[in-house]
């Protein structure tokens, strides 16, 4: 499902001896919507193939329901709804990447699941090739977006995990939800 690939650009023994010197930091890359996004490695648990999921009534939109991991309840994430675009269709090749994200309570750590439509690499990334994220244009949040690299002639946007998979943000959407349900009904 995944392969290390190293950041390298067709570059000359001494820049490699100083590439080596900066910081590289490990980023998984997944694609959805036809875009490639990645997550830092070290917020990554593991990824599963997309089965099995209980939708929750109530909840977010952008939340698709939960999945039990081995006696664990994991919420499951779709990403394109949390990013204002239209629902990510399950196709053949469509995974959960489980995220450990930080909660409200310092030092606590939640595993949430995020649908994507195929996982593609681990990339060593300089942090020297990892640009700010852009000020205008960008199709999604600004605070969603970490940096953007280009590799191999093609654009990754870094995601922040902790924007993107705020708990605490994700609870007031539910409850507004919820308030909106009780007042239409």
């Amino acid at each position: 499902m995944s392969a290390l690939v190293k950041a390298d650009k067709g570059a000359s023994s001494r820049q490699l001896a100083a590439q080596a010197a900066v910081e590289e930091k490990q980023y998984l890359t997944f694609m959805l919507g036809g875009e490639m996004f990645s997550l830092g490695i070290l917020c990554i648990k593991e990824i599963i193939w997309y089965a099995n999921l209980t939708e929750v009534p109530m909840m977010p939109a952008c939340v698709r329901g939960v999945i039990n991991l081995r006696g664990a309840v994991v919420p499951v994430m779709d990403l394109s709804i949390r990013f204002g675009k239209p629902s990510t269709p399950v196709i053949k090749s469509s995974c959960i990447v489980i995220v450990e994200v930080p909660t409200a309570v310092e030092g606590e750590h939640q595993n949430m699941g995020i649908v994507v439509d195929s996982v593609q690499a681990v990339l060593e990334i300089p942090s020297s090739e990892i640009e700010p994220a852009p000020t205008f244009g960008a199709k999604i949040r600004l605070d969603f977006i970490e940096g953007i690299a280009k590799m191999n002639g093609k654009f990754v946007i870094l995601l922040n995990v902790n924007r993107v998979l705020s708990m605490e943000e994700i609870g007031q959407m539910g409850q507004a939800a919820a308030v909106v349900e009780m007042t239409t009904t």
